[in-house]
């Protein structure tokens, strides 16, 4: 049997992350030594004994083994919460492709230096007789500083610092003269940070409906019988998920358990945290980008301490370092910002699965409009299918109106707002109910569509949309494909063909010229740059500030304001005509839960979508609210075409400073890995670089894996790093995972110091 050796993190405090050391691994520790442990090692020229956790083993010694140390032992029931976050991190960079010091950095985030909250307290030390026979001499020598203090400590043998200093006006110099004569001692325990500032409120316990009581009973049986498994709930706009989330947290608490909710968006914090805090109290925190350091830091040693039994955050809430948690919840599960845009690019709700399976927790992943990967999973049976099908307000869905944007134009109005919608917003104001505006710029990425007739610039090769770039060219981001742009349509000859151009102050200010004193507010990137501006803003309109709220896809996301009962979509098609294969999905879950935004209260809800394409089936089926009808046809699509959930796709990133160094490694990496892996030129596919690689499934009639490209990433250079990408297709995730490996290593054989190579598996964007 060969050797054995361990790559050992030394100093894993979160003030600092170290590099890894390679140590061997002695032979009755072979079997027993996992990725995570705690170990103790001998380091430096005085081989010092230290803690250090293992990161990796292999067989493999990077250096002199000669001069290779051994580990000395296996530390015995010792920094649980650490390992597990160490073997996560190992988890991360097998399956996401980093390196494990960027691992480590995602999953313990390096500690900044920040100041420690200290609460400090003047203790009386002596006994009442002698205080008092000490308060009689002050009085004599006319120390009136010591005689307010000394007066106040016979009431209460302890007093707040800030208070000594402050009400009673005595100097530090003072308390200072009292603690060396052995008086009073001063004592300083930390504080730690507590960022939720919600007021008190009666909390508002509805009845669960049959429906939902069974869900949860179900979850719970399962975790109970030692099944923890992972749940879709599927739940219609207004259905109650939410209600369901809460009765399942209570339940894990009461059994000793921690919770961590998922939310997409940090403009969802303040909403979910009121639901939360509100039956839960201060045993609920958040952890978000918007804090500061200390902050964060304070509320992963809450966790640690067992103050606080929920955390409530976007994906990175689930490293929180909670010893025992028993379920973890992901709403809105679909959405596109629950993938990393950083290496490791992991998507939250594969990690909710690892960390669950870590913890031997239950996952509930919660959307009215589930991704396919999950849809997809459930109707395969990996994942435990629950419904939702009725408001719990008992009312309907709202009534749609598809506007098509075509005939407007024809008929002579070029305005933003369709007639329909002009219409239903004069309604609305003048009964003072609430509406909201959405513009659907999600994906959009200088796609190229026609006005009149709403024909879409398509690539041959791919079914994606061409981007149109600054040169006049139109460009594909998947094979590189290319062509000039038109002049005109080639499907009508409409002079009418280009880019989108409205934004949301355009749009907040055309408002206002058409209805004289309507109040408004506006969300959006440039509105909420600081801190608490989502929650104000929100905050303003469910207090009807405002009768109407413009914003991006941030203001469809999982609120709920039971005054609005219009809602309109001024541009469905931009994300439709994304040059990407999630372009469909993307359109149907953003207008559904745009629509889903009308009617939640006890007043019937109406929208609006306006669209040059009002019969694609992503238009039409979330106009229906028809989520299974829209599946049907997408699948299909994803099936003839190899895409996620049916296949699995990598991205492989190259990064340069310079173009034709950049283009090199990209082209050399694709031949690599053509070269490793075997490849012909797939059917069909014209100019188009898309090879068919080894491994074939000749039981089909297409191949079993796939290489598109290079091609220049759809921002081709920011910052003076040019960019380029190409993608693997592959039925088998592990496969890709290998070629990921493969790739690793011809990358850093062949990659100059002004060259870097990232891996994305079934990426949600094209870069």
């Amino acid at each position: 049997m060969g050797e054995l050796y361990a790559d050992v993190i030394v100093d894993i405090s979160q003030e600092k992350l170290d590099k890894p050391f390679q140590y061997r691994v002695p032979e009755n520790l072979r079997g027993e030594l996992e990725t995570g442990m705690c170990v103790h090692i001998p380091f430096g020229n005085g081989n010092r004994l230290l803690k250090g956790y293992v990161v990796d083993l292999g067989s493999v010694c990077k250096f002199d083994p000669g001069r290779t140390k051994e580990i000395r032992g296996i530390v015995k029931n010792s920094a649980d919460i650490e390992g597990r976050m160490i073997a996560l991190a190992g988890w991360l960079r097998k399956n996401y492709g980093s390196t494990m010091i960027q691992a480590l950095k995602t999953v313990l985030p390096a500690r900044q230096r920040v100041k420690k909250l200290e609460h400090r307290t003047v203790r009386r030390l002596l006994g009442r007789e002698e205080t008092l026979s000490l308060l009689g001499e002050c009085r004599r020598r006319k120390q009136t500083a010591k005689e307010r203090l000394l007066q106040e400590l016979l009431t209460q043998e302890e007093i707040p610092y800030g208070w000594v200093t402050g009400k009673l006006g005595v100097s530090a110099q003072t308390v200072r003269s009292l603690e060396t004569a052995g008086a009073v001692r001063v004592e300083s325990r930390e504080s730690l940070r507590n960022p939720v500032k919600v007021a008190g409120g009666e909390e508002l316990r509805p009845r669960l409906s049959q429906a939902q009581e069974n869900i949860v009973r179900k979850v719970l049986e399962d975790y109970d019988a030692g099944r923890p498994g992972t749940c879709l709930l599927h739940g219609i706009t207004g259905s109650g998920k939410t209600e369901v989330y809460l009765k399942i947290v209570e339940e894990m608490r009461a059994r000793g358990r921690q919770a961590v909710v998922l939310i997409p968006e940090i403009a969802l914090t303040y909403q979910t945290l009121l639901r939360f805090y509100h039956r839960f109290g201060d045993r609920v925190s958040v952890l978000n980008s918007t804090l500061s350091a200390g902050e964060k830091y304070d509320q992963c040693q809450r966790a640690k301490n067992g103050e606080i039994d929920v955390i409530i955050g976007p994906r990175s809430a689930l490293f929180t370092p909670f010893p025992h948690i028993g379920v973890i919840i992901m709403d809105e599960e679909h959405e596109g910002s629950y993938k990393s845009e950083s290496s490791p690019k992991y998507h939250a709700r594969e990690t909710a699965l690892e960390v669950a399976r870590i913890h031997g927790a239950s996952v509930i992943l919660g959307s009215a409009t589930p991704s396919l990967e999950a849809y997809y999973r459930a109707q395969r049976g990996q994942y435990r299918l629950f419904t939702l099908g009725e408001r719990l307000t008992g009312g309907q869905l709202p009534v749609v109106h598809t506007v098509d944007l075509r005939r407007e134009l024809r008929e002579g109005n070029r305005s933003i707002f369709s007639r329909k919608l002009q219409e239903l917003l004069e309604d609305r104001i003048r009964k003072g109910e609430q509406s909201i505006l959405f513009l659907n710029r999600r994906g959009y990425a200088g796609f190229v569509s026609c006005r009149a007739c709403g024909q879409v610039m398509k690539c041959p090769h791919c079914d994606v949309s061409l981007a149109e770039h600054t040169n006049g060219l139109l460009v594909c981001h998947y094979c590189g494909y290319s062509q000039p742009r038109p002049g005109g349509c080639p499907a009508c000859g409409s002079k009418y063909i280009g880019g989108f151009k409205a934004g949301t102050q355009q749009i907040e200010e055309k408002l206002k010229e058409m209805f004289p004193g309507v109040r408004t507010l506006r969300m959006d990137a440039d509105t909420t740059r600081r801190k608490d501006s989502y929650a104000q803003i929100l905050s303003a309109f469910a207090g009807g500030e405002a009768d109407v709220l413009v914003g991006t896809q941030m203001i469809v996301k999982g609120h709920d304001f039971p005054r609005v009962t219009l809602v309109g979509v001024l541009a469905a098609d931009l994300s439709l005509g994304a040059g990407d294969y999630r372009a469909g999905e993307r359109t149907f879950q953003l207008l559904t839960q745009a629509v889903g935004r009308a009617g939640r209260g006890e007043l019937p809800g109406e929208a609006v979508i306006q669209t040059y394409q009002p019969d694609h089936y992503a238009v039409a089926r979330a106009a229906a609210q028809d989520y299974e009808g829209f599946y049907r046809e997408e699948i299909l699509y994803r099936d003839l075409m190899g895409y996620p959930p049916v296949s699995h796709m990598m991205a492989v990133q190259i990064f340069s400073r310079e173009e034709q160094g950049g283009r090199r490694l990209a082209e050399s990496l694709a031949e690599a890995a053509k070269g490793a892996f075997g490849g012909r030129e797939a059917p069909g596919a014209g100019s188009a670089q898309a090879l068919s690689l080894g491994e074939a499934d000749t039981s089909s009639s297409g191949p079993a894996m796939q290489l598109m490209g290079p091609a220049p990433a759809s921002i081709g250079r920011i910052n003076d790093i040019f960019r380029f990408v190409f993608y693997v297709k592959c039925p088998e995730y592990g496969k890709l995972i290998r070629i990921k490996d493969f790739l690793e290593g011809q990358a850093e054989a062949n990659q100059s110091s002004d060259e870097t190579v990232q891996f994305d598996f079934d990426p949600m964007n094209t870069l």
